[in-house]
């Protein structure tokens, strides 16, 4: 039985009955009783890595009980008791820990980085910021749905420091979303003590700039925490908005047990142990005579043997046994694509409309797909692709985006955990690299993470040929097609761009849909004027050959159709991919063992581009019935140029035919 002294911490425990303050205490002893035995466990070497939170329970606790069980937490890693108050079994957060089949990643992801839908949790990434754009995402499927619902997310004083942090307290703001941001403001991020993180009094003190309400918190006080996220809620429920929350709290272990305390004071240390939310709540309890010592001890020995329970089958789970099949299939959500079959009447449309038209009518398909970007709505997007959306369907789902690509894209991963479809239009597809972290960490491994799809569509506006230098026309395809998770759509016609767009909104994981800038108006094709799809993975063959196959896509189509009007007497295989990821492998390696050579034609420079891949694939699939080198042809490995002779001279479109024609002479 622990020693009883007087409270450091004064409670006032309002108009709270005993039973709700037996349940904060029961709530914040589970939690401790898990770590204590988990730091014993690690250091039996039954777990690999600890972070713990002793120390901070109260936070955890009192925001969880503050919430309806059906409202999202997006907790971190130092926040168990989000996960024990929810009431997930101890059997599945041992297994998640040990890296059995029966824990949430599959041994996939450690510790807390995980979600699980049925408790309504969102784990975070190692990356720390883009769960706060993330609980805006579903802070505004709660605003779209009316169902008067707030999210909690969490990050700690030094998550406060990442650009994530301010686009999404940004966004909230300006939007008015319903979430509550939480920062555990417990000393140190690692090693590293707050007045080296920021230079401001009080964290808290930044809402003001965003005119966010903001409060600080004894994160200590479970009494103090529980009542005022509470009310907040309740608050928020009825008027929508964003509050930040300020818990001052201490971290009294390591960032992860490895790492050790050395570097805290020892009278900064003995200060805080003196305000162990736990111990002080305890002897509050103890004073007031809610808690009496034989209830204490019940409490602690059914969550012992609780945790024991748990550890003996988490246990007796078996190990995981390693599939490849498995691995490869999760890596994706299961699709089905259903075909939509073009009907006869057809209009002549350029490339930039087919896809106006072709998202419009997928907006009229999807009642909840949400389009966001910057200047989407009053303005139709600096190409018009949406003008005349926001009249068509309302400022809800057109939304206007501040400049923050990375908070929207983790927007559109909330919607998608909320159930809603969603398009993302990158200005210019260069602007990806502001929002280049959440697209490859968090959209493309969410799936083979925790079963959670990222139904997206980033649209990329791309390419040069229109004079708009290094940040407005780089072809930026390959830094996807590398990251396992993602799709990859790249169409070379009005046709394709409308069909393949339908199909990329349906497909519930996410879709880089690259869209040729100089293409938008200089092509033009007979469309249908239906709703129709077409399947990923299918390339189309435009010509017919003997001697040669030219595998391209995009703006390289066009430059191959060009060259071979022009020389008739080349008999070749015109393969356009539309797709890079998944890609035709079929189509590509059953015509090269037709003509006997190959020659790959990209707008990207060479280097670490797709036509290196493929070309290793077709050494690989078809060296032996090769009669000549593969062949690639591909932009300077230069920055992409402004003024139009220098732009001229870095496209590969130049190159093309001489390489050509070398190849067949070889």
């Amino acid at each position: 039985m622990p020693t009883i002294t007087k409270s450091n911490i004064t409670y006032d425990k309002r108009n709270l009955d005993n039973k709700t303050l037996l349940e904060l205490y029961y709530n914040m002893l589970k939690p401790r009783l898990i770590e204590e035995k988990m730091l014993i466990l690690l250091r039996q070497g039954k777990v690999s890595k600890w972070f713990s939170g002793i120390g901070q329970e109260a936070i955890s606790v009192g925001v969880t009980m503050a919430l309806e069980p059906n409202e999202y937490i997006l907790p971190m890693h130092r926040n168990l008791g989000v996960f024990t108050t929810r009431e997930i079994p101890l059997h599945r957060l041992f297994c998640q820990w040990q890296g059995k089949a029966s824990g949430f990643t599959k041994g996939r992801d450690r510790s807390f980085h995980f979600g699980t839908q049925e408790y309504n949790l969102v784990g975070m990434i190692s990356h720390l910021g883009p769960q706060l754009g993330v609980a805006d995402g579903i802070a505004l499927a709660n605003l779209l749905k009316k169902n008067g619902k707030v999210t909690a997310v969490f990050t700690g004083e030094g998550g406060t420091s990442e650009g994530d942090f301010h686009e999404a307290l940004n966004v909230a703001s300006v939007w008015q979303l319903p979430v509550i941001f939480c920062i555990e403001n417990n000393g140190y991020g690692l090693s590293t003590p707050t007045n080296e993180q920021y230079h401001c009094k009080n964290l808290a003190d930044r809402g003001k700039g965003y005119g966010i309400e903001s409060f600080i918190l004894d994160g200590n006080n479970v009494i103090e925490t529980y009542t005022k996220v509470q009310k907040l809620a309740e608050s928020i429920r009825k008027r929508p908005r964003p509050i930040l929350i300020e818990f001052k709290t201490f971290r009294r272990r390591g960032h992860e047990e490895a790492s050790g305390t050395k570097y805290v004071p020892k009278e900064l240390m003995d200060e805080w142990e003196a305000k162990d939310p736990l111990d002080n709540f305890r002897s509050y309890l103890y004073s007031k005579k809610i808690l009496s010592p034989a209830t204490d001890e019940t409490y602690t020995s059914e969550i012992k043997a609780e945790i024991d329970a748990a550890l003996i089958s988490a246990n007796a789970e078996p190990e995981i046994i390693p599939n490849e099949t498995t691995e490869l299939t999760d890596v994706y959500k299961s699709f089905d694509y259903k075909e939509f079959k073009p009907n006869n009447k057809v209009e002549d449309l350029r490339l930039i409309d087919a896809i106006s038209k072709g998202l419009k009518q997928s907006m009229e398909r999807h009642s909840d797909l949400v389009i966001m970007g910057q200047d989407i709505a009053e303005y139709g997007g600096v190409f018009k692709i949406t003008e005349g959306f926001l009249e068509a369907f309302g400022k809800e789902r057109v939304r206007n985006t501040p400049i923050c690509e990375s908070a929207i894209v983790e927007t559109a991963m909330g919607l998608s955990i909320s159930g809603i479809k969603s398009v993302v239009e990158m200005q210019f597809a260069d602007f990806v690299t502001s929002g280049f972290n959440p697209v490859v960490n968090y959209l493309a491994k969410s799936h083979y993470r925790w079963e959670q799809q990222a139904d997206i569509v980033v649209r990329m506006p791309c390419g040069g040929g229109v004079a708009a230098g290094p940040f407005h026309s780089q072809t930026n395809e390959a830094w996807f097609t590398k990251t396992p998770g993602l799709k990859v759509v790249y169409p070379a016609f009005p046709y394709d761009a409308k069909g393949l767009l339908a199909t990329a909104i349906n497909d519930p994981n996410p879709v880089l849909f690259f869209e040729h800038k100089a293409l938008y108006r200089s092509i033009r094709q007979e469309v249908p004027t239906d709703y129709f799809t077409i399947p990923f993975g299918k390339a189309a063959q435009l010509k017919v050959g003997e001697n040669v196959t030219i595998i391209t896509y995009g703006a390289g189509v066009h430059w191959a159709l060009e060259t071979l009007e022009k020389n008739a007497d080349i008999s070749a295989d015109l393969i356009d991919l539309r797709t890079l990821q998944p890609l035709d492998k079929d189509a590509i390696i059953n015509s090269v063992k037709k003509t006997g050579r190959a020659i790959i034609l990209q707008e990207d420079s060479l280097f670490g581009g797709i036509a290196s891949d493929l070309s290793a694939l077709l050494m690989e699939e078809c060296f032996e019935y090769l009669d000549a080198p593969v062949k690639r042809v591909a932009s300077m490995e230069t920055p992409i140029p402004f003024i139009g002779q220098l732009e001229d001279q870095y496209m590969a479109k130049g190159k093309f035919e001489n390489a050509l024609r070398d190849l067949l002479a070889y």
